[in-house]
């Protein structure tokens, strides 16, 4: 997963600035060390599983030219019958593309297990700040796992979410430009943004979605309903409206009729209607009046 620059405003710089390994990782020069690409293996927790070719053949051509300009991340392999070999920690594209390259050392910074694991807290309890942002939590996570080699898992029992909750967190990422704009400065929730999610393999949808919740103010149960409307296959922009809209000509003559806002909820199959009121007083009038209309 790319993460460019998403312009997540100046505070996010302070948190994990965009040059991250540089900053975050060099910070004692004279430990970068070559080291024979031989003597470094993968690391068997790597969570990235599947690794472009085009992109690597792509990245091994720009080393070959310019060499590696950030040095991979390693810690001493535990097995003393492997001394003087090391497990690869950070980098693992530039360790492959290395490898086609031809080249025969890389350079690397050698890191004790309890500096990582140390540099790992403080990275979670940055991402843990009251004051980031969805996206800024997003882009954080993503780079402890793409960093650090740490599975979605173990960095949801970290912080002590749910893994299913980190996913989610993640998959901010994927929205497209607009609606991650919309989201950064307020325009949407994050219930918002997922409905939008809902819509990923049609982008049109999605545009047209968020359209619909900056200009009508949609609330989150209004864009769910568009988004299971679409996918129920109901097109017919009327239609749409109709499953979307909790209002009707009717509904409003009916709450004229009784004093009390009534509102249409559409569910997958079919929906509800619904009468709100203020307060215990109110709910008993109501029970009274309906009462009356049955009888």
């Amino acid at each position: 997963m790319a993460l460019g620059k998403t312009g997540l405003g100046k505070g996010f710089d302070s948190l994990l600035p965009q040059n991250f390994d540089s900053s975050l990782l060099l910070t004692d020069e004279d430990r970068i060390q070559k080291v024979f690409i031989t003597k470094i293996s993968s690391n068997a927790n790597q969570p990235r599983t599947h690794f472009d070719e085009e992109a690597l053949a792509q990245l091994a051509a720009s080393i070959k030219q310019y060499g590696i300009l950030q040095p991979l991340v390693v810690t001493p392999h535990i097995d003393p019958a492997k001394h003087g070999e090391y497990i690869l920690i950070a980098g693992e594209r530039r360790w492959r593309a290395s490898a086609m390259a031809g080249l025969d050392k890389v350079p690397v910074i050698v890191r004790t297990t309890h500096e990582l694991e140390q540099l790992e807290i403080a990275l979670v309890e940055n991402v843990q700040r009251v004051d980031l942002s969805p996206l800024e939590q997003a882009v954080s996570i993503e780079r402890l796992h793409q960093q650090f080699n740490i599975t979605y898992e173990r960095i949801a029992e970290r912080l002590g979410k749910a893994t299913s909750t980190v996913n989610n967190m993640v998959r901010l990422l994927q929205l497209p430009a607009a609606a991650r704009d919309a989201l950064k400065s307020g325009d949407i929730s994050e219930g918002h943004a997922r409905a939008i999610l809902a819509l990923k393999p049609t982008p049109e949808l999605q545009d047209r979605l968020l359209a619909e919740i900056l200009a009508a103010g949609w609330s989150v149960r209004q864009a769910e309903r568009y988004v299971s409307s679409h996918k129920e296959g109901i097109k017919e922009p009327k239609a749409v409206k109709a499953r979307i809209d909790t209002e009707t000509r009717e509904t409003k003559a009916l709450s004229r009729r009784i004093g009390a806002p009534v509102t249409i909820r559409r569910t997958a199959k079919g929906g509800r209607l619904e009468l709100k009121f203020a307060s215990d007083e109110e709910l008993e009038r109501l029970l009274k009046l309906l009462d009356t209309i049955q009888g």
